[in-house]
């Protein structure tokens, strides 16, 4: 499986990035997809996930600023972030977990949101 992720960039405080990720490969099998950042100082954290049944999980740094959608037919998922924060600057990977949790990640995207 290889992910390849979209987006990130520069945006100021407040304003409002999107970042989309697209797997290929052995992807039938994938059954959750998500967005995992690190941030300066912490270790990679959880941003929000989707699951094939479509439930989601946010990170409570994300709830009710970020929106996480996904295709379980293409196996894309995109993530919409708003409001975003100085503190919301790091980068961003993508993952997929396929049936037996095999972990599969992305390049990192860079987010840095100036304030």
């Amino acid at each position: 499986v290889q992910l390849q992720a979209f987006g990130g960039g520069l945006v100021q405080a407040g304003g409002s990035l999107r970042l989309s990720c697209a797997a290929s490969g052995s992807i039938a099998t994938i059954n959750e997809m998500g967005w995992y950042r690190r941030t300066p100082g912490k270790q990679r954290e959880l941003v929000a996930a989707v699951f094939s049944d479509g439930t989601t999980n946010y990170a409570d740094s994300a709830k009710g600023r970020f929106t996480i959608s996904g295709d379980n037919a293409k196996k894309t998922v995109a993530l919409q972030m708003n409001s975003l924060e100085s503190e919301d600057t790091g980068v961003y990977y993508c993952k997929a977990v396929r049936w037996g949790f095999k972990e599969y990640w992305g390049q990192g995207t860079l987010v840095t949101v100036s304030s």
